[in-house]
């Protein structure tokens, strides 16, 4: 119930209102049905500017900070992002990590439309970096369809580090779906998991047009910082969906 109120009452009239947002794709979504948006992830506006434009419910896994802050402000976070529809998923690794992925496995199976970034965090530079393997995972494990979405224009609404939302125009593009029934029973297959979740990031790079980094994006923030502090790394520039015509060696079919 908190979900549609915030959606259509509270907060989504207001976001409609200011910030205008051309959707292109979105036939492409399944009416029913569980399935799996896989996202490019500019900004934390990402997860309050998608979902408002799709007519089902999305539910996002979420990092855990979200839900263990404590005193008064932490529990307004924990009801605002559980009633939502966000759940915990501890990024740290082990068996947490695990029972998060479980949870998103059993959402997809269920029905659910589930959301999910994965490059694991924030672009720290407006670059599509490299995925991590959770959503393959999750394809595999649950059979839903995973359809690549990309967010246009949120960095500059929200930019890393600012506190304001600033007006501007967006563009939100849903790709067609990805069908990875063939590899059904292969999952915790490294090298399949690994090729599912690069043909999700090209899909990912063709829809975006951002430039691809073959590396993770917290890496490139430590690598970044390093910089920032005098050290001078460099973070390694691939190829854009402008350039070439696939990534070798990653695309699978």
């Amino acid at each position: 119930m908190l979900y549609w109120l915030m959606k259509h009452v509270f907060i989504g009239p207001l976001l409609k209102a200011l910030w205008p947002t051309k959707v292109v794709g979105a036939e492409n979504i399944p009416e029913t049905g569980g399935a799996i948006l896989a996202g490019n992830h500019l900004a934390v506006a990402d997860s309050f500017f998608m979902p408002l434009r799709v007519k089902r419910k999305v539910t996002f896994p979420a990092k855990s900070e979200y839900f263990t802050e404590k005193g008064f402000k932490g529990l307004l976070k924990k009801w605002f992002f559980t009633g939502v529809g966000q759940f915990p998923i501890d990024r740290s690794g082990g068996n947490a990590a695990q029972a998060a992925l479980d949870t998103a496995t059993r959402l997809v199976r269920e029905g659910h439309l589930l959301g999910i970034y994965p490059e694991g965090t924030r672009s720290p530079d407006g670059r599509l970096y490299k995925g991590k393997t959770g959503v393959a995972r999750i394809a595999l494990d649950s059979g839903g369809v995973v359809i690549p979405v990309v967010m246009i224009g949120t960095d500059k609404v929200n930019p890393i580090g600012s506190k304001m939302w600033w007006p501007r125009r967006l563009e939100i593009r849903f790709g067609k779906p990805l069908d990875f029934s063939r590899y059904e029973g292969l999952a915790g297959d490294r090298f399949i998991e690994r090729s599912i979740t690069d043909e999700i990031m090209y899909a990912l790079m063709e829809l975006s047009g951002q430039e691809y980094v073959d590396i993770y994006a917290a890496k490139a923030k430590e690598l970044l910082a390093a910089e920032e502090a005098g050290i001078r790394p460099k973070v390694p520039s691939q190829l854009s969906a402008h350039d070439v015509a696939r990534i070798p060696d990653t695309k699978v079919g």
